[in-house]
């Protein structure tokens, strides 16, 4: 296998890179299957997915093909890495480290000083491994020139892409107007990937073994039995039990969806509702809330069985069973992603029976006699009447919370800027105070509502 590796690395040996040194400074005899076939790819085509577990040794399938392309005449940033965790990126840093291959590179993330990192890209390395929101940090601040960046890696972009990663992601991307290469690595691929990382007629590499499940198959399908046929009171001990997990809970008409919400509410239940009858904005300030964490429970229609993109949805509640099999499968499709497990509950009256479609064996669960309410949600949402065609953006909004609202980094949550109107997580005990201040300011210069959302 070793006389594979050397021929391999033809292009390597050219560029004076010492092959069997590096290999020998990682303590590696020789490379795998998946890596060889990696490299082989990586010579034959410029968009690779790369499919395989954890620990398989993927971080060196790609740092080898970056390395064919780094050039040492260029003084540019030549490659970017993005990764899902600073954990992750500080190995990847110390693996290329280990390479010693003469190529500079820095890595980027969050929870330390991010002047550090500015002294580092002040001579630009060839090699930059980070996070999303650090490196799109250095990219709005214009600390490193992404005209060079020929090569784009994003490993365990399944993971890169859930909540709070996909903005920032399509934004560093959209900075990068001289990429040629992308490799995507993942370990399941049960994932759909976004138009704006920009793969054209992408290689699968799939060397996941058949024993491994994608992530659709990590769905754990349970029933309780309501003894009444109003479920209600079941609904209201299942939650309690379930705890503030985040939760979807279906059922099939607007008029049950706003009854069911009520009577949670009157329960103590914390709950955002959602249907088609809603106005734009009520619908998307309940989505927003649900998906900041304002509320844990989110009472829909079968509106939100499909094209909502939104992670570590933990229990799917069917209140009323689905009409058909494609729509039990498509409220399903909302939870058990991105590697991450999920349950899918059906509340049965005694008079209703398990769906034909639902093969094997499913258990059925009893709810303890006694429950208490799940913990209150520590967020709220402000509501801003301002948005994109006002110029403002989510910088805009942390600045004026921070500058205005003396809000720390931590007090602020998730920010969503529509057209005409934005929301903002705050830290539900610096609701009060922060109206306060912020009651007379002006945001870019134009006083605007802001107002707790409804």
């Amino acid at each position: 296998m070793l006389s594979n590796t050397k021929t391999t690395f033809a292009e390597m040996q050219n560029n004076n890179i010492p092959v069997q040194k590096i290999l020998a400074n990682l303590q590696i005899d020789e490379l795998n299957e998946m890596q060889l076939a990696a490299l082989k790819t990586n010579e034959e085509s410029d968009n690779v997915i790369l499919l395989s577990t954890t620990g398989s040794g993927k971080t060196l399938a790609f740092l080898l093909p970056i390395i064919q392309l780094l050039t040492k005449e260029s003084k540019l940033v030549q490659a970017l890495i993005l990764v899902p965790s600073r954990e992750l990126a500080i190995q990847i840093d110390e693996v290329f480290r280990k390479m010693a291959t003469g190529y500079k590179v820095t890595c980027c993330y969050g929870g330390h000083k991010r002047e550090t990192e500015e002294n580092n890209l002040l001579q630009a390395p060839a090699l930059i491994v980070g996070t999303p929101g650090r490196v799109a940090d250095h990219i709005r601040r214009s600390n490193f020139k992404v005209e060079g960046i020929a090569t784009l890696v994003l490993d365990e972009f399944d993971k890169s892409l859930e909540l709070g990663f996909q903005e920032e992601m399509s934004f560093i991307i959209g900075s990068l107007s001289s990429v040629k290469k992308r490799i995507l690595t993942s370990a399941t691929e049960a994932v759909r990937i976004p138009d704006f990382i920009g793969l054209t007629s992408p290689v699968r590499l799939n060397f996941l073994s058949p024993m491994e499940k994608p992530a659709e198959d990590e769905l754990v399908v349970r029933t309780v039995l309501s003894p009444e046929k109003d479920k209600s009171e079941t609904l209201f001990r299942l939650i309690c039990s379930v705890g503030s997990k985040s939760m979807i809970v279906f059922c099939n008409h607007r008029e049950s969806v706003e009854r069911t919400s009520q009577l949670l509410k009157d329960k103590g239940i914390v709950n955002v509702f959602y249907h088609g009858g809603m106005e734009q904005q009520e619908r998307e300030s309940a989505m927003c809330k649900f998906k900041n964490g304002t509320s844990n429970v989110l009472v829909t229609t079968d509106l939100a069985s499909r094209g909502l993109d939104i992670p570590d949805i933990k229990y799917i509640i069917h209140y009323h069973l689905p009409a058909t099999e494609d729509v039990y499968t498509h409220r399903n499709g909302r939870t058990a992603r991105m590697e991450a497990g999920g349950k899918s509950v059906l509340i049965l009256s005694e008079e209703e029976k398990l769906p034909a479609y639902i093969k094997g064996h499913v258990e059925a669960i009893e709810l303890p006699e006694k429950v208490e309410l799940p913990e209150k949600p520590k967020w709220s949402t402000l509501f801003i009447a301002a948005g994109k065609k006002d110029k403002v953006n989510k910088i805009d909004i942390v600045g004026f919370l921070s500058n205005k609202g003396l809000l720390k980094k931590d007090d602020i949550g998730l920010i969503e800027v529509k057209d005409f109107f934005s929301f903002v997580a705050i830290r539900k005990l610096k609701v009060g105070e922060v109206l306060e201040l912020i009651k007379d300011e002006k945001i870019k210069n134009k006083k605007v509502k802001m107002a707790v959302a409804k």
